[in-house]
């Protein structure tokens, strides 16, 4: 049989639209149907109308751990992009030699498997005999450090990983390190877009560096912080396998590292309650739609 060239394209391209259907838009599509409904995976479902996404949002321990999500969102985007964004600025100097090395080693985190990872940082943050403790120990001799040790009420060796008041900026300090330069790339990126004759214009009226980066490259960069805070939010309220493999998937000492997704996949994998854990995963969809509008509406009035 043969195709008229109208409909041959179509045929070409049917591979992608089918896995789509099947992988993509037949889960999202289910998940929601399921969420509507009472099921453990070998039963009959039984429909319960909002009755799960009422039981999700009256769970105190949903609460607790969309708190502990918020909390470590706020903790690695702030640093992660001041980090890159200053970085990419650095290495967009001329006098920086060796720039594909050190882009190649700053993004080399990202690609690296999360798993491996967590796996290192739990052995960095071990309590007695962990890099990071004793580094923190022997700069703790400096002067004005140990005064910066008692203003944040930190007793070395510091408990990382079994102490409800340090597991989530450990887990905030595994996610900085692994995305940071993911985000250094994007800006590097774009401020290889900024014309140098910007620049070499500053420098004749007499700029200085922070003025040639608060002036030229910030302004000029807004659009690709835009892009780059909301992957952050995407990504950082979704995170799952850090805090999983962190506390060893018992979210730590007083859940205080339970992220909203861990809890989701207790209760739809552990135990089997997977309505409501289908709820769940729309309620935090949700939550990231709305953040991700108001950092839409924020940087309208910026750019």
């Amino acid at each position: 049989m043969r195709l008229s060239k109208e409909k041959a394209p179509y045929l070409f391209i049917s591979p992608f639209f089918i896995l789509f259907a099947i992988f993509g838009a037949f889960p999202i599509l289910f998940s929601f149907f399921l969420s509507f409904n009472q099921w453990d995976g070998l039963s009959a479902m039984q429909f319960v109308g909002f009755e799960n996404y009422l039981l999700v949002l009256t769970d105190p321990w949903f609460w607790k751990s969309i708190k502990n999500t918020l909390v470590i969102f706020v903790l690695t985007t702030i640093p992660q992009h001041l980090i890159a964004l200053s970085l990419a600025f650095i290495l967009n100097s001329a006098k920086v030699k060796f720039k594909e090395f050190f882009r190649s080693a700053y993004f080399l985190p990202y690609i690296t498997s999360s798993v491996a990872v967590s796996l290192i940082f739990m052995t960095l943050f071990g309590e007695h005999y962990g890099i990071i403790n004793a580094v923190l120990k022997y700069v703790s001799n400096f002067p004005g450090v140990e005064m910066l040790f008692n203003l944040i009420n930190a007793e070395l060796p510091i408990r990382w990983l079994n102490s409800a008041k340090w597991l989530k900026p450990a887990i905030a300090i595994l996610i900085t390190w692994k995305f940071t330069g993911w985000n250094m790339i994007i800006y590097y990126a774009g401020i290889q877009k900024i014309p140098e004759s910007l620049y070499e214009a500053a420098e004749v009226d007499g700029a200085s560096l922070f003025d040639k980066f608060f002036r030229i490259t910030l302004p000029l960069l807004k659009p690709i912080i835009f892009f780059g805070v909301t992957m952050s939010i995407i990504g950082n309220l979704r995170i799952f396998a850090e805090p999983m493999i962190l506390t060893g998937g018992s979210g730590g000492p007083g859940q205080s590292g339970l992220t909203t997704a861990m809890y989701l996949y207790k209760t739809g994998f552990e135990w089997t309650q997977f309505g409501v854990g289908s709820s769940m995963a729309y309620i935090l969809c949700a939550l990231i739609v709305t953040l991700s509008l108001l950092n839409n509406k924020f940087f309208n009035k910026e750019i």
